[in-house]
């Protein structure tokens, strides 16, 4: 299932690229929303990016919030 991986100080969790949702992990509610945002403004280069790593192959680098 295509995800990121988002860390905050001690918090980690994997976030779904389609939806947002956490698949493990925890975040912080304000930074959770972030991430949300960040995906939604990305999406595209996410998924290209997964296919890309799922190739094998070096995923882009995509630019922070």
């Amino acid at each position: 299932m295509p995800h990121i991986h988002a860390r905050y100080a001690e918090f980690e969790a994997s976030v779904r690229i389609d939806d947002g949702e956490i698949l493990a992990g925890e975040l912080p509610r304000k930074q959770l929303r972030l991430v949300q945002a960040w995906i939604e403004l990305h999406r595209d280069e996410l998924i290209a990016n997964w296919e890309l790593a799922v190739a094998g192959e070096t995923p882009y680098k995509i630019d922070p919030l």
